[in-house]
């Protein structure tokens, strides 16, 4: 029995084969994103032309618990520096595009160019958002994800500058809890996020805490957006 109300468009995620592939085909359009989102479930080109999309809800699911995101010392110093200015949906562009091309993901990245053009439409319409770092003027490095009610889903991160990325997520992980989310989506584990606190979770124990984030009244954006200082509150 499925924890969340049904999709309009998708099997339930607790359908997802051993791979965690709910489905392959559909449309990366805003309509299709958000159902998708809302129901534990998110798209993963394999970046081959020509390749019907897979969806995917994988189990175990990674999430960055809010209350126990661990900034380590060096880069709390970093934060601390004045080096760098950090803003919020400021380059939404220069974030997702430098998340496709960063040096470390050509020719691997799953950023296709409808993958850019879908959230650059998200973003649009209010429902995508990112993270910039800035030094010296110039585009450093950021972070972007999906956010509905209370939850957010952490897509990608790109740096050009060291630390970068991290000061990204430290600043998105500071936003978020000032504003009342309740979930930050990461979808799956890896060594640089397990160092500030990234866990795994089963797909049911997700979709249950997704159930309850997608219930709180909150939004991203907040009344005034000016460009922050990193490392301030």
């Amino acid at each position: 029995m499925s924890i969340l109300p049904p999709s309009r468009l998708f099997p339930a995620a607790e359908e997802a084969d051993a791979d965690g592939i709910v489905g392959f085909g559909g449309r990366l359009q805003p309509d299709w994103l958000l159902d998708a989102y809302r129901h534990g479930i998110f798209p993963w080109p394999t970046g081959q032309p020509g390749l019907p999309i897979p969806w995917c809800s994988p189990d175990p699911r990674a999430i960055i618990e809010l209350h126990r995101f661990h900034v380590p010392r060096r880069l709390a110093r970093t934060c601390r520096s004045g080096r760098l200015t950090v803003t919020r949906d400021q380059d939404f562009h220069g974030v997702i595009w430098g998340c496709a091309t960063s040096e470390d993901r050509r020719g691997q990245t799953w950023l296709i160019p409808a993958m850019i053009r879908a959230y650059e439409r998200l973003h649009e319409l209010g429902h995508a958002h990112s993270v910039e770092v800035w030094h010296e003027g110039r585009l450093a490095g950021g972070v972007y994800g999906v956010a509905i009610g209370g939850l957010f889903a952490a897509e990608s991160m790109f740096h050009t500058l060291r630390d970068a990325s991290k000061v990204a997520l430290v600043q998105l992980v500071e936003h978020l809890r000032r504003r009342g989310y309740r979930l930050l989506d990461i979808q799956q584990l890896t060594p640089h996020t397990a160092q500030f606190g990234g866990v795994e979770i089963p797909r049911r124990e997700y979709l249950r805490r997704l159930g309850e984030a997608l219930r709180q009244p909150v939004s991203f954006a907040e009344i005034q957006s000016q460009p922050l200082q990193s490392g301030t509150a």
